[in-house]
């Protein structure tokens, strides 16, 4: 199918498509970032196009035109968290376009934008995260029953499958994933990682003998993040059923047990919801909510604001004191409940 003629008049943009490129080979910035600024930017050079009948210069435009272009947003249905997304792309364009010499300065420093309400994060308490941990292998046992019941052979409990009694085909086929999601939402609460650097996983980037995992987060900055007992021998257990130990650059969490394709993020998020809806939560909670839920769990126990920033991978410290706004919260709730006199 064609490309509408605007998104093919952006594309032709030799800045636009320079910035996309640099976006991705340089900045190793995630697909949805990759996706929304490159949606931003069609959107901008659909409206120019619109309104001023021509492309946008970029280096002639003004502050006006994007006073003019805000003005145009703000008629439309976008959340004002939307149009600040519109902007941080066109921000990120413009610094692009300053370090490769196609102008001196941006016309939109400091172009007052709509605010955004601070929204806490939504997190899983420690007892519904274990309930989550624990529904994939309840998944697993759930299919053998079924399996068993199928074939109609009954099993008595604690017993193990004889040499008549082996596991259906397809089952053997699935029983790799119910391991491999147990593992990955393991990793994913032990590490608090994001779902790009989770799926960006390889067997050297984890460190056995240290308890802990490699990570590369935005912008290709790397870390290392501890990772509990529990979260290393799911992946063992996982590894088992593979047909070969993963090694090298091999990735960590395969698509298909049968070769070592990466995971995708959406394949991770479809797997999150049927656990969640099997643990009797909210199913419509996104595996960054895993990632909130271990820095307000750490922050619960004790640890320093500076100590869960460098284990999330934050570059500023503004982005981890949101959990700090969640504890807090929290605390008065129930001092509100339990003291005599709140």
């Amino acid at each position: 199918m064609a490309e509408p003629a605007h998104e093919q008049s952006a594309a032709a943009d030799k800045w636009v498509r320079a910035f996309l490129e640099h976006l991705a080979a340089e900045r190793d910035a995630s697909v949805y970032t990759q996706r929304n600024y490159r949606q931003a930017l069609v959107e901008f050079h659909r409206w120019h196009q619109q309104e001023r009948g021509q492309a946008p210069a970029w280096a002639s435009l003004q502050r006006d035109d994007f006073r003019s272009y805000l003005r145009y947003l703000g008629r439309s249905d976008l959340s004002r968290a939307a149009v600040r997304l519109r902007f941080s792309a066109l921000r990120s364009f413009y610094k692009f376009l300053i370090r490769r010499g196609a102008l001196a300065s941006t016309p939109i420093k400091n172009l007052p934008l709509p605010g955004v309400g601070k929204r806490l994060p939504k997190f899983l308490t420690a007892e519904q995260m274990l309930a989550l941990l624990a529904a994939p292998l309840k998944g697993l046992e759930t299919e053998r029953q079924k399996s068993d019941k199928r074939s109609g052979k009954t099993k008595a409990p604690g017993s193990q499958p004889g040499p008549g009694r082996q596991p259906a085909k397809a089952l053997l086929a699935q029983e790799s994933k119910f391991y491999r999601d147990a593992a990955i939402l393991e990793t994913i609460y032990s590490c608090g990682l994001r779902i790009s650097e989770l799926c960006g996983l390889t067997a050297e980037d984890m460190l056995w003998g240290e308890q802990a995992v490699r990570v590369r987060g935005k912008g290709k900055k790397e870390r290392l993040v501890p990772i509990g007992a529990p979260a290393l021998e799911a992946i063992r257990l996982y590894w088992r059923k593979l047909p070969f130990f993963p090694g090298g650059r091999v990735p960590v969490f395969w698509a298909q047990a049968s070769k070592p394709v990466p995971m995708s993020p959406r394949v991770v998020q479809l797997r999150l919801k049927r656990y969640l809806a099997s643990a009797g939560l909210d199913p419509g909670l996104t595996p960054h909510k895993l990632r909130h839920s271990y820095a307000t769990h750490l922050l619960d126990a004790g640890a320093d604001l500076r100590s869960v920033q460098e284990l999330l991978g934050h570059a500023h410290l503004v982005s981890t004191q949101v959990y700090t706004h969640v504890t807090t919260e929290r605390l008065k709730k129930a001092y509100d409940q339990a003291h005599p006199r709140a």
